[in-house]
């Protein structure tokens, strides 16, 4: 997970392919852990994210359904 993060604040690696498809490192990473780690992400800012899209403060990277992960990505992306 720390990686995975370190990439995210680095730009290194974008939020919607690591949502979208997520490294063996990041399957068991918290979405709201991976947000914090983006720049100008705040917990506020990653609570309202995550209420809006309708998922779960403790959801892993790879308990997402398909939904929760399409919302995400249509947020993210733009």
């Amino acid at each position: 997970m720390q990686r995975a993060a370190l990439q995210l604040r680095s730009g290194e690696l974008s939020i919607v392919t690591l949502i979208a498809k997520p490294p063996q490192c990041a399957v068991s990473a918290r979405v709201s852990e991976l947000l914090r780690a983006l720049p100008a992400y705040g917990p506020v800012k990653v609570e309202r994210l995550l209420k809006r899209c309708q998922v779960s403060p403790r959801k892993t990277i790879a308990d997402l359904s398909d939904r929760q992960r399409g919302e995400l990505i249509e947020v993210l992306g733009d």
